[in-house]
Order: C-alpha cells, then sequence, then structure tokens
C-alpha cells in the first residue's frame, strides 16, 4: 500500500505537535501547527517492526510537510503493542509468587463463567501467564488491618524464586494477601528480586493494583509483568529514533483512561495502556463535538474489522474500573469502549437456519474484501456498499486503492443472494440492514441498558466506515443529529493530541460509610494526590496547571461489585453525606433502582489533570463565497433502505464546502479518508470549523 498524504507543506512549520496511532491495517498520522495548520496522512502498518511506521513519519512526511524535526515540540504516541503481545502470548516467561497456599488462586478465579452451556468447559482464566510450574508460594501473612501475622521469610522467598529463575523466568509477578493495605512483605520481595537477579522484571500488586479482591489483583499485576520488558524495549527504541532525528519532544503514550503520560512512566506501569487506541478516539470525539456545543455525544468508531461504541455524557467520557482484553476481565481503569464485530471488512454469511448474518468475522487487510482484488472470493459490507453506489472504485481511500465492482458483485450474488433467492441489490441492502442493526444493539448496551436515551444525544461517527452508517443508526434509534469530525478517518490520532497529561492513584479503604473516619479519608487522599503530583513534576507539568479530583469506589454492604463516584472534598463534615447521595442517584441511573440500604467503601482514587489548553485540530476552511457550486462532483445512482429502485444522489467533494453549505439528502459527500451518506429527510451543514453537522429534517 502506498503512503496517503493529505495536504501540502505547512506554510509555518514552527511549534508542531504530531500524534500518531498504529493500528492493524494503517498508522494515522496527524500533524498541526501553532497557527492551526493541520496536515493528516495514513501509513501502512508493519505487525513485523512496529516501530516501522513511526521511522517513516520521521524520515518521508516531516520533509514532504516542510516541517524541520527540531520544530517538534509534541510527540505523542497510541499503541497496541500491549494489547497484542497478550492476543499473540509474546509476552515474557513469567512466574507468580503468592502467599503460600494461594499459589493456584489464578487458575481458580471466580465463580462465574461465559460459556455455561459448553459441553467441553474451557479454562477462563489466564493460566497461559503463570502454570503451575511458574508459581510459587511464600511463608509469609498480612492481616486485614495491615498487621503482620507471619513475618516474611527470607529463606522461603530465596528457595522460591531461585526455582523459578531455575524455570527460566524473564519477569516476576508479586502477589501477597493483603497488600493493598500493607505493602511492606511485597516491597521487601521485590527489593530481594532486583538485587539478586537484576535482569529480571518485576511487578508488585501494590504498585500495580492495590485493592481487594485477590483474584482481580493478581490477573492485573501478572499481565502488568507479562508485557513489560517488551513494552519497555518498544518505547526505548521509538525515544531513540526520535533522538536520531533530532526531535526535541519528550514521547508521550496514550493511557486507556484517556490522558497521555511520559514513555518513561508509561515503561513502569504497562498495564494502564492497553486499549489506548479506543480511548484516543473517544478524547478526539470529546473535542470535536466540544467545538461544536454537543457534549452528549455517543461516539461509533467503525473501521474494517470491528466497531468500537463509547458514550460522553456532559462532556466526560464514561470511565469503567476494568475492561476485557482477549476473554480476560482486567481491572485497569478506561475509557468505556464497546466492541462489537462488525465493520467494513465483515463477511457475510448464511447460518444453518438460513439467516443472513454479517460477522464477526473479517477479511481483514489481506485479502480483504472481494472488490479489493487480492484474492478475496468472501462478500463483505464494504462489497455491499460497492453494489448499492455508496462507495466510488476510483476514490476509495483517497484513490489509493482501486475497488473492483464487478467482483464485489459477484462475491454478493454467489455468497447471499443466490442462496436466499434473493436478487442482488435485496441482498446488499439486506447486509447493511443486519450490519446496521447489530451496531444499533451495541450502541443501545451503552445507552439504554445503563438508563440513558440516545434520543437525547448525538452521533458521532468516525473511521473510514462510520459516516457511511451514521444515519441509518441514527434513525434506527430516533437521533435527530449527528456530528462528523472534519477528519473522521483519523480522528483517533487527533485525539492523542487534544488528551492532556494525567496520572491516578488509589488505595484500598475497606470501611462503612456509618463507621468511616473522614479525616482518614483525608489523610489516604492526601498521600495519594502527592503521589499524583510526583508524577506531575516528571512530566514538567507546573502545579498550579493541574487540577486534581477524588473519587471512591462505593457499593451497598453485602455487595460485591461497585460503582466510581466522585467526591467533593471541599466541606468535610458534610462528606459521607454528600457521597451517599450520588452514589443513590448513580446507582439509579445503572440499575433502574436504588434503595436507603447502608453503603461501604471499596477503593478511595484520586486522579490529576494537566489543565492547560490543547492545540486548535479543525482549523476553518477557507470561507470562499460559491464553496457549495466548487464542492459538486456530479451525481451518482444509489439503492437507498426503503426505495424500490435506484435514485440519483449529489456527490460532493468535502473539501469544496465552506462554512455555511448545505447538503440535503440523497446525497454522499467524499473526501478522502471517509465518505458521510446523507440518507433522505437528512440535512447536512458545515459550521465555521469544518465539521459536518446533520440534522433530521422536520
Amino acid at each position: 500500500m502506498e503512503t496517503l498524504s493529505i495536504a501540502s507543506g505547512f506554510h509555518n512549520p514552527a511549534m508542531v505537535s504530531i500524534g500518531v496511532d498504529i493500528g492493524g491495517t494503517f498508522t494515522d498520522v496527524v500533524a498541526t501547527g501553532a497557527t492551526g495548520e493541520l496536515r493528516i496522512a495514513k501509513v501502512p502498518s508493519s505487525r513485523a517492526d512496529p516501530s516501522a511506521p513511526v521511522r517513516t513519519v520521521l524520515g518521508q512526511l516531516l520533509p514532504d510537510w516542510n516541517i524541520a524535526a527540531a520544530s517538534v515540540e509534541r510527540f505523542v504516541h497510541g499503541t497496541t503493542v500491549a494489547t497484542n503481545a497478550v492476543l499473540e502470548r509474546r509476552g515474557a516467561r513469567l512466574g507468580l509468587l503468592t502467599t503460600a497456599g494461594f499459589e493456584d488462586v489464578i487458575e481458580v478465579g471466580r465463580q462465574n463463567r461465559r460459556q455455561i452451556y459448553q459441553l467441553l468447559l474451557k479454562p477462563e482464566t489466564p493460566v497461559f501467564l503463570a502454570p503451575g510450574a511458574r508459581r510459587r508460594g511464600v511463608v509469609e501473612a498480612i492481616g486485614p488491618a495491615g498487621e503482620v501475622l507471619t513475618p516474611l521469610d527470607t529463606a522461603s522467598l530465596e528457595t522460591a524464586v531461585a526455582e523459578l529463575v531455575q524455570e527460566g523466568v524473564e519477569a516476576i509477578a508479586v502477589c501477597f494477601l493483603f497488600s493493598f493495605v500493607n505493602p511492606a512483605h511485597e516491597r521487601a520481595a521485590a527489593a530481594f528480586i532486583r538485587e539478586r537477579h537484576p535482569g529480571l522484571v518485576v511487578s508488585t500488586s501494590a504498585d500495580v493494583d492495590p485493592a481487594f479482591r485477590e483474584y482481580e489483583r493478581t490477573v492485573v499485576t501478572a499481565f502488568d509483568a507479562y508485557v513489560k520488558a517488551g513494552l519497555d524495549r518498544y518505547l526505548g527504541e521509538m525515544e531513540k529514533d526520535l533522538g536520531q532525528a533530532g526531535v526535541p519532544a519528550r514521547l508521550q503514550i496514550m493511557q486507556s483512561r484517556g490522558g497521555v503520560c511520559s514513555a518513561r512512566i508509561a515503561r513502569q506501569r504497562p498495564i494502564r495502556l492497553f486499549l489506548s487506541g479506543p480511548a484516543a478516539g473517544v478524547v478526539g470525539a470529546l473535542e470535536a463535538g466540544r467545538s461544536v456545543g454537543h457534549e452528549n455525544l455517543i461516539t461509533v468508531d467503525i473501521g474494517g474489522t470491528s466497531s468500537d461504541i463509547a458514550l460522553i455524557a456532559r462532556g466526560k467520557p464514561v470511565i469503567r474500573p476494568d475492561g476485557l482484553l482477549d476473554g480476560f476481565r482486567i481491572r485497569v481503569p478506561m475509557v468505556d469502549v464497546n466492541s462489537i464485530g462488525a465493520g467494513g471488512g465483515s463477511i457475510a454469511w448464511i447460518d444453518q437456519g438460513g439467516g443472513l448474518r454479517v460477522g464477526p468475522q473479517s477479511a481483514g487487510a489481506e485479502p480483504g474484501p472481494a472488490c479489493y482484488g487480492r484474492g478475496g472470493t468472501e462478500a463483505t459490507v464494504t462489497d455491499a456498499s460497492i453494489v448499492l453506489g455508496y462507495l466510488d472504485p476510483a476514490y476509495f481511500a483517497g484513490g489509493t486503492l482501486k475497488l473492483n465492482p464487478e467482483l464485489a458483485a459477484r462475491a454478493v450474488e454467489e455468497k447471499v443472494a443466490r442462496p436466499l433467492g434473493l436478487s442482488l441489490q435485496d441482498a446488499a441492502l439486506g447486509i447493511h440492514r443486519v450490519v446496521n442493526v447489530q451496531m444499533a444493539e451495541g450502541i443501545r448496551l451503552v445507552s439504554i441498558s445503563r438508563g440513558v436515551d440516545p434520543r437525547s444525544f448525538s452521533l458521532m461517527p468516525f473511521g473510514g466506515a462510520g459516516a457511511l452508517h451514521a444515519t441509518a443508526l441514527a434513525a434506527e434509534l430516533g437521533i435527530g443529529s449527528i456530528v462528523v469530525p472534519r477528519y473522521p478517518g483519523v480522528l483517533c490520532a487527533s485525539g492523542l493530541l487534544s488528551a492532556l497529561t494525567e496520572h491516578e492513584a488509589s488505595a484500598g479503604f475497606m470501611a462503612k460509610f456509618a463507621e468511616a473516619d473522614v479525616d482518614e479519608i483525608q489523610r489516604i487522599c492526601a498521600q495519594l494526590a502527592a503521589d499524583c503530583a510526583a508524577r506531575m513534576r516528571e512530566e514538567g507539568v507546573a502545579p498550579d496547571a493541574v487540577a486534581t479530583t477524588y473519587y471512591a469506589d462505593v457499593c451497598y454492604v453485602g455487595q460485591a461489585h461497585h460503582i466510581e463516584v466522585p467526591m467533593e472534598m471541599a466541606d468535610p463534615p458534610a462528606l459521607i453525606g454528600a457521597l451517599f447521595e450520588e452514589f443513590c442517584r448513580r446507582y439509579d441511573q445503572v440499575y433502574g433502582h436504588h434503595t436507603r440500604s447502608p453503603a461501604r467503601f471499596v477503593n478511595l482514587r484520586v486522579v490529576q489533570r494537566a489543565s492547560n489548553s490543547v492545540p486548535n485540530l479543525a482549523p476553518a476552511p477557507a470561507s470562499t463565497p460559491g464553496g457549495g457550486a466548487r464542492a459538486e462532483k456530479g451525481s451518482r445512482r444509489v439503492l437507498l433502505a426503503g426505495a424500490r429502485d435506484y435514485v440519483d444522489a449529489r456527490i460532493v467533494d468535502r473539501d469544496g464546502l465552506a462554512p455555511g453549505d448545505t447538503i440535503a439528502g440523497p446525497a454522499i459527500i467524499e473526501q478522502s479518508d471517509t465518505t458521510t451518506l446523507v440518507d433522505p429527510g437528512w440535512t447536512a451543514r458545515v459550521t465555521d470549523n469544518g465539521v459536518l453537522l446533520m440534522t433530521r429534517d422536520a
């Protein structure tokens, strides 16, 4: 594939910020200057060498854009290296140290099972991280109040570590009972390992996840140690590449929670980098929506294989305390993104009952949809889009990839139309209908199932295929407005530059509300805030540019699962009462009811975020009179949902549109990184900063 670079060189290439988001097929690049100039590009990704796209940016794109390496003041990166290490089982050979007698916690797991009807049960715990031969118990015991019941037995520790080294481990995870209350034994064990075996990677649960629930704490600590060495090498090489290229900017990395941190700190806590790409997309959507006054958004990032769906309420993305990776629940705070197997490359197939299904199987990038002409024969959503006339075969990805409409029609005919006894056109419409319903159901999971009415939100589509399905999804859900960013195809890379430096620290705090000591809460929160502040100083963020927020994980007494609730620290006497009222309100929103039953604390958390402004990522296009006329590219025959025959749709070049231009459906708005379908009954208007606002006609 060739590199797709959009727009020419910078006119004023001083003080440039660059965001690089590496995906499975393409690496998205966004560069913005001090005067608001913006350049974007798509570079082919490399599975064999994940750092290769960054070297392409430094060696090819910067000269093409007239950017001197010395003028790059910010370089932010979203990475999937940690995630891929888990998916491909390429992490370190790991050993696990636990309190003696608790070596099998990581294998026993919880009673809950996802596949409850399978005749042949498979392990649903990540035993691959540390099989039994690489798990050892250490004689020691800390009580639930932090008291030392059994001192750490150094001889037991020495024997356990020596046996793990004999097993050839490259990393060790340490997870002792109640270390989240008193971490002394874990700290001593880690110091011992580092002194005796300095080449081993060590992660302790007191540093990674100091919270109760033994299985979850063990799992997240083991994953951290499993990916730490590989991520350290990867980021180290990238920092070396930046230095050799003469880039003075400090490398920053997107975290799962939606903030960025320096590569040095990211290398210490790699577990915080899982799903950083989807988090960047949500941050980019937040900024794009805010620029046009829309702060209640449902975001849909539709790529080639999957769709990532998230909710932004009152200008804040929903943060969840854990997430799933390869089917394993990992307790790491992250932007709440619901991923489903539905995208442009999703394959349409017929099930045993004769029903039409789409996905989760995908044609991927190689061979890709049939229309790619690379040997693919399965009918995909992209092939259906070609049949329906939504995509221009000569202008896909800005013309860098020519599509073959005959191959698309043949695949839809042979794989769907003929087996179901449908016409080619009805089969293509059916594929779109099925995939749109699946995406709409994914949206309901992040909205209606959590007590949120999607009709009071705007839909923001992005990714390569998002804007193509937007009006259909909005109609399915009763949503009346759609916000299409200026460059939807690279919004994740834009989100990297919109993200602020952020750090989070937490501590276990097990107390009923009726018995909680407010002074103790303040003391713990002050210590957590100091920990965050120390990291902020390492980042070079001035103390007066930091905003601090406080949270508590709360549940009713007797419950095992909690929800995060913000805490107001300004009025200590009223802290507990106000926290309980907010907890009841949020519980009611999530579950549809609440009670006045006693509640209890589970964890305390402090988040510090840089409060400085971010660069303008949506510069206004030239406001030239008659912009709409310059944008006209002609018309194309398209078949729309509910229509009996093809109709003529206007084809509009988005780059030729000016602020204030309006486009009524049926129309197709084309740009190099995506295609926007405007159905009949919808009107798109260009805002002053180039965003498309689409509204349903009254």
